[in-house]
């Protein structure tokens, strides 16, 4: 199969439209060929007029590890352009970056979550290039969570930048996909292109939304692997409780835990709550001391989700409710356990950040309720998973 960018760089028909075109480029590490040159590097090379590069949260290097870590702007030390970040003093290209190109290229991999902020920023960055005449094209790239989706719809008046719209937390949709999607519900009046994927096949086996001929490059530090970006739908809600999400660790967003649970007690009371939404992975109880980040340098007993190898089924699996499922284990094992984390996230003040990660207070407010079981929901997810199945419908290229 061939990427966006692969194949924008092989059929010159494709750029022709380009030609005499100032052109941005939006990207990050893993914005790279299939022989891993930086895209960079390839559209320079190619003859394409690059006059800037934006670089999204964790900056265009991905050197930059927590959330609210920001990026300068600076010069590009090859090409001599200006690299603007969109995780800095500003979210938005402002008017001067504007001025710097008449076309923006989108090349960013994303991990197929609503709350991962490449999804907002493709938004910004097109209601940017509605209000000013700028033309967007997004080099479109798989979702390695392929099309399944899951979790509570985003309600109105909690939008934020891990908040770009009412969808679901896991959307099944591609960045070229949610571009489409924006502008038809924003009613944006923008020149959009998608050079889309060739081959895609995100309901195939082994990869199920992943090629298995591609190199995974982590498109932000803690986007290890393809069992991240499947996980990561759930895992991510960690970043809102006091439990670890394995930052300093090696595989962060693949498992939670503290040094104050029992794990094979936490997931046998998950197996007790709620068995159907544990199927299609495997739970291992294990011993990890982050380096850094939440408890550090302590040790820990944790649950490791390995969505991947014999266990895993792409059709059965459910990250979001695992973690739900997690959540109401030790709460209820636990049940006066310091679990809500209380601090500015996303620089979303006066509100949890729990509530703040799902888009309301739903699934919060489910973990507390003793007595609300699985089922209860299930009810009110459902129906949410079925409306964001239609409303993205129209939007779908593959």
């Amino acid at each position: 199969m061939k990427f966006g960018i692969d194949r924008l760089l092989a059929d010159p028909a494709l750029r022709a439209p380009l030609e005499g075109k100032r052109v941005a480029l939006l990207a990050h590490p893993a914005s790279v060929t299939a022989d891993l040159t930086h895209s960079l590097d390839a559209l320079v090379a190619a003859g394409v007029n690059v006059s800037a590069v934006f670089g999204p949260q964790h900056g265009v290097r991905g050197d930059l590890q927590d959330n609210m870590m920001e990026s300068p702007d600076f010069a590009d030390p090859g090409y001599g352009i200006p690299v603007f970040s969109l995780y800095g003093e500003v979210r938005r290209p402002t008017a001067r970056s504007l001025d710097t190109f008449d076309v923006m290229l989108v090349d960013l991999q994303d991990v197929g979550g609503r709350i991962y902020t490449f999804v907002t920023t493709l938004l910004y960055v097109l209601q940017a290039a509605a209000e000013h005449h700028k033309g967007v094209w997004v080099l479109d790239r798989p979702n390695p969570a392929g099309r399944p989706i899951e979790g509570l719809t985003l309600l109105p008046g909690w939008e934020s930048f891990v908040g770009a719209g009412p969808m679901s937390m896991r959307h099944g949709m591609t960045l070229g996909e949610l571009g489409h999607w924006f502008i038809a519900h924003y009613k944006l009046d923008v020149e959009y292109r998608v050079i889309a994927m060739q081959g895609w096949a995100p309901d195939a086996a082994p990869g199920f939304g992943w090629p298995e001929d591609r190199v995974w490059i982590n498109p932000s530090p803690n986007a290890a692997n393809v069992n991240m970006a499947r996980a990561y739908a759930g895992t991510v809600m960690l970043e809102g409780t006091n439990l670890s999400e394995g930052r300093g660790t090696t595989r962060p967003l693949e498992l939670f835990g503290a040094p104050d649970i029992d794990a094979k007690a936490v997931i046998a009371e998950m197996h007790r709550i709620a068995p159907d939404w544990l199927a299609g992975c495997t739970l291992r109880d294990f011993w990890f001391q982050p380096t850094f980040h939440k408890h550090v340098g302590q040790l820990c007993n944790g649950v490791f989700i390995h969505a991947e190898g014999s266990g895993y089924d792409h059709a059965a699996f459910r990250p979001w409710r695992v973690q739900a499922a997690g959540f109401k284990a030790i709460r209820t094992l636990y049940p006066d356990y310091d679990l809500w984390r209380d601090f500015p996230y996303e620089y979303e003040f006066g509100k949890l950040a729990i509530d703040v990660i799902n888009g309301g207070p739903g699934l919060r407010d489910w973990v507390d309720d003793a007595s609300a079981t699985a089922g209860d929901l299930d009810a009110v997810t459902r129906p949410d998973e079925q409306a964001w199945a239609e409303l993205r419908a129209s939007s779908l290229l593959y």
